[in-house]
């Protein structure tokens, strides 16, 4: 009898410690149907591993900066938040927009994340973000049509140049060995400068732009050259063809159009649009032998943050470690947000073979990579639409290269003056 009741008071207690300690916790993100469910399953066993609910809240990606946004405005926002990167020195400039999770280090396992991603996920050296998964740029080259013109892959800007002759020789006068429109087109002039000089677009210390007029505009000549000797088509060709998406495009798709510059957990976006008999394949970043780095763009594609609101946050902090770097979540989130940050998370997806490999193969070459830190501030939207519009003035003989470089330089100051 007396070991009856003892046994019922411990469960009496532990249940009561259990309650004591549940948390009523929201969780609120964007993405496709396969991520939604993912994320709504991690949840609930998370959940019912440390005796919490959480409640989600999905959305697709249009239209989430602004609900993110007026939530935060008016007090309401989730505990957890996933958040794009370049949102955070929208949200949090000074470091003081989320919580910091350092102050959760003994919940959370700081250890599986490297210093420069810690790095990439602080405002103003506080921790407001974890990367869920840590992207960049990287070439892709559709090896059939290579193949077919009798070319082998370009490692180097110059051999990308001689490769476009011989494709248009051989697979007619409309292919391109590379893309080049809109945001990639940014960024691969972004690419070309960064290898010139060993900066980054932005130096957020002093809140200006890191390139002289004469590196930026060495840069945009260079893309003119892609433009004029074939490397890529102009954006005005582009335009009259309707601006298609390229994972849309017939000529991506039978590839007339055999490479282009993408985040590397695209891999399957670009690939699966391929007719059959074409094989797409990532490659080391291209440069010359002047380059003075690869100038890897690299960057969180994602993290998730902590409301500095909540009314629990340490409860918010164990499902955020669940998710991230416990069996339960990193089982069931798997590869939905792109090949895991987490050191413990991404050795369990790749010991159990559920990561492709030229996804792994496109991470390697981007986690490989060198070049110097990138801002967040790079993609803030009122910045890359001064370099988009401007580009788009230079590529209809609007401006030359000098002036070109001059109007962006100014424009984006202006906006770094104003925050």
């Amino acid at each position: 009898m007396r070991l009856v009741a003892s046994t019922m008071a411990a469960f009496l207690a532990a249940s009561s410690l259990s309650s004591a300690f549940a948390a009523d916790l929201r969780m609120s993100w964007w993405g496709g149907d396969s991520r939604h469910k993912a994320t709504q399953e991690a949840l609930k066993v998370c959940g019912e591993k440390h005796g919490h609910t959480v409640a989600p809240e999905f959305t697709g990606f249009d239209g989430h900066l602004e609900k993110v946004t007026t939530q935060l405005a008016g007090g309401t926002e989730a505990d957890i938040m996933q958040i794009n990167w370049p949102w955070l020195p929208l949200f949090s400039l000074t470091g003081d927009g989320f919580a910091d999770l350092r102050d959760y280090k003994d919940v959370i396992d700081l250890s599986n994340w490297t210093d420069a991603e810690l790095a990439a996920g602080s405002m103003n050296g506080k921790l407001n973000g974890l990367p869920v998964s840590t992207t960049g740029r990287v070439f892709f080259f559709n090896t059939t049509s290579f193949e077919k013109a009798g070319v082998p892959l370009p490692k180097t800007w110059d051999e990308l140049f001689a490769a476009a002759k011989t494709l248009k020789e051989k697979n007619g006068p409309d292919s391109y060995p590379m893309n080049a429109v809109k945001e990639t087109a940014v960024l691969l002039i972004s690419l070309y400068a960064t290898q010139s000089t060993g900066k980054d677009l932005i130096d957020p210390a002093a809140k200006k732009v890191a390139w002289t007029e004469d590196e930026l505009a060495a840069a945009i000549d260079f893309y003119g050259k892609m433009v004029s000797e074939g490397v890529v088509m102009s954006q005005k060709d582009s335009a009259g063809e309707g601006n298609i998406n390229l994972f849309e495009n017939p000529k991506w798709a039978d590839g007339r159009i055999a490479g282009s510059y993408e985040w590397d957990s695209t891999y399957s976006k670009y690939a699966d649009p391929l007719k059959d008999g074409q094989k797409l394949a990532p490659m080391p970043l291209l440069k010359n032998a002047n380059a003075v780095t690869e100038g890897v763009y690299r960057k969180p594609s994602m993290v998730f943050s902590i409301s500095k609101r909540s009314k629990d946050p340490k409860a918010a902090a164990q499902i955020l470690n669940c998710l991230l770097n416990e069996p339960e979540g990193i089982k069931i989130l798997g590869s939905s947000r792109g090949l895991p940050a987490s050191k413990a998370a991404a050795k369990a997806l790749m010991d159990a073979g559920s990561v492709e490999p030229e996804l792994a193969a496109a991470n390697k070459i981007i986690m490989a990579g060198t070049g110097p830190t990138v801002s967040p501030l790079n993609e803030h939207p009122k910045i890359r639409s001064v370099f988009i519009d401007t580009l788009e003035e230079f590529s209809y003989g609007q401006l030359d290269s000098k002036a070109a470089a001059q109007q962006i330089i100014e424009g984006i100051d202006d906006v770094l003056g104003g925050m």
